[in-house]
Formats: C-alpha cells, sequence, structure tokens
C-alpha cells in the first residue's frame, strides 16, 4: 500500500512534466498608454492582447490533456478508483484548476488594462475632433 502512495505522490508532482510544452504564457511587454498612444500602438497593443488570448487558451487546454493523461495512468477506465487512487485524481484535479483559475485571472487582468486604455485613447480622440 506504501508503495502505491508513493507511486500517487509520484504521479502528482509528475504531473507537470508530462506535457513539457504547457509554457505559461507571457503577457504582453507593454499595454500602450491610451492618453499618448497613437492608432498604430493601440492597433498593435491589442493585437499583442489578441495573441496572448490564443496563448493562454492554448496553455489550458494543454494542462486539461496533462491532467487527463495523468488521471488516466492512475485507474483503468470502467474500475472504481482505490481511495488512494481518488485522493491523488482529486489532487491532479485541484492542480489543474488552480492553473486554470490563475490563468484565466491574469488574462482577465490584461484584457481589463488594456479596455481602459482604449476608453481613455477614444475619450482623446473625441475630444480632438471637437477642438
Amino acid at each position: 500500500m506504501k508503495v502505491f502512495i508513493a507511486f500517487a505522490g509520484t504521479a502528482v508532482l509528475s504531473a507537470g512534466t508530462a506535457y513539457a510544452d504547457c509554457s505559461y504564457p507571457t503577457p504582453p511587454d507593454h499595454i500602450p498608454d491610451g492618453n499618448t498612444a497613437t492608432l498604430q500602438e493601440m492597433v498593435e497593443g491589442q493585437k499583442a492582447v489578441k495573441e496572448y488570448d490564443k496563448a493562454i487558451n492554448a496553455y489550458v487546454a494543454c494542462i486539461q490533456l496533462e491532467r487527463n493523461d495523468s488521471v488516466g495512468k492512475l485507474a483503468k477506465p470502467g474500475e472504481k478508483p482505490t481511495p488512494e487512487q481518488k485522493k491523488a485524481m482529486d489532487d491532479i484535479e485541484r492542480v489543474e484548476v488552480q492553473k486554470h483559475n490563475a490563468a484565466i485571472d491574469q488574462l482577465q487582468s490584461v484584457a481589463d488594462r488594456f479596455n481602459e486604455q482604449v476608453k481613455v485613447y477614444k475619450a482623446k480622440t473625441a475630444e480632438k475632433s471637437k477642438g
């Protein structure tokens, strides 16, 4: 039994290495300042945010595959998992959910910051067109 618990623990710890390409994407280096940015800079900022969105979605899909693979190695399909297997599966699920939520929260933060600068940019250009 101790051997299986050690195996289950190893499966949880090695879950991150199952898919080496599940690297966490880096957010855009720069969000343009709506007060000073040109239209071209705003467009480039939008492209960077869209690319980041794609990268986060690919990362989330990858960690889901990683989770499925790790869980699949613990118990055979159709068989009821042992309590140790169930705990290991729950641990794998918990880690995947934490990674998923952190990635989505970061994406939302980047999108919110960019959208705020779009509002500032639009307000600035509306002021210029009035004057």
